[in-house]
Formats: structure tokens, C-alpha cells, sequence
């Protein structure tokens, strides 16, 4: 198992919805420095929206710098048909990337009805997305090293 203190975490989060992408990244980051990860090991990429996600986190796959890829950001439904677009093609683009480059990609684009929802699960105290990014990955990270 890689020292907690090499293991390479990068985090994509998107600058639509930023308000919850921030609560997010900031749960995240402080989970995974109190669980020992070093802060020069966490990398933070900003994109316009959740559809450049997959793009992105495909790019920082391909480097083979990093031990999981963690996402972040929301969607909200509005009244047409593109949430569901968004929503599908983001997650089905960060699942091939994990599947095909073999890295953990912790999905954490929030699909919700209301952007309250979203910003609820990034702020709670209980079940915070955040910091279950921040174990979900680290829990993959531990259990790849054993297979």
C-alpha cells in the first residue's frame, strides 16, 4: 500500500453552481489532509460546467500523476430537457474514463430538483458529500492497492 503521504489526489470541480462546488472542495480537501494525504499532493482544476468534466478528468487520467480523480458540482433541473442531457453525459464520460485508465473517479456532480438540495448535501454536518468523496476515494485508493 503507497504511503498516505505519496498518494495524488485531483479534484474537478465546476465554476457553474461554484457556491456548492466550493463547500465541496473545502469538506473534501480537509477530510483528506486530516487523513494524513500531503497538500501538495491535492491538485484543483476549475471548469466552466458539469459536460467539461469528463474531458478533463480523462486529461488527468492519461497523466498517470494521480491515485483517484474526485468530481464536483451540480446540476439542477429546469424546466427543459437539457438537465437530464447534462447530467447523463457527464456521469457516463467519468465512468469510461475510470474503467478505462483503471483510476478512481469519485462522482460527485449533484443532480437535483433544487439548487437548496445540492447546497444542503455540500454543507451538512451528516453525510457530506465532501467528505465522502474524501473517504470513498481513499477507501478505492486502498482497496486497488490489494487486488
Amino acid at each position: 500500500m503507497k504511503s498516505k503521504k505519496k498518494i495524488r489526489i485531483g479534484i474537478i470541480g465546476t465554476s457553474f453552481r461554484e457556491d456548492v462546488t466550493s463547500e465541496l472542495e473545502k469538506r473534501c480537501v480537509a477530510t483528506l489532509l486530516a487523513r494524513g494525504i500531503a497538500k501538495n499532493h491535492i491538485t484543483m482544476v476549475r471548469v466552466p460546467g458539469a459536460l467539461e468534466v469528463p474531458l478533463i478528468v480523462k486529461k488527468m487520467a492519461k497523466q498517470k500523476r494521480y491515485d483517484a480523480l474526485i468530481t464536483f458540482g451540480a446540476i439542477v433541473k429546469g424546466k427543459t430537457y437539457h438537465f437530464e442531457q447534462i447530467a447523463n453525459e457527464c456521469s457516463r464520460g467519468c465512468a469510461e474514463v475510470a474503467l478505462q485508465y483503471e483510476i478512481p473517479v469519485i462522482f460527485e456532480i449533484l443532480a437535483v430538483y433544487k439548487l437548496s438540495d445540492a447546497f444542503e448535501r455540500a454543507t451538512r454536518k451528516v453525510e457530506n458529500k465532501g467528505v465522502e468523496a474524501a473517504e470513498t476515494a481513499l477507501s478505492m485508493i486502498t482497496l486497488i492497492s490489494k487486488l
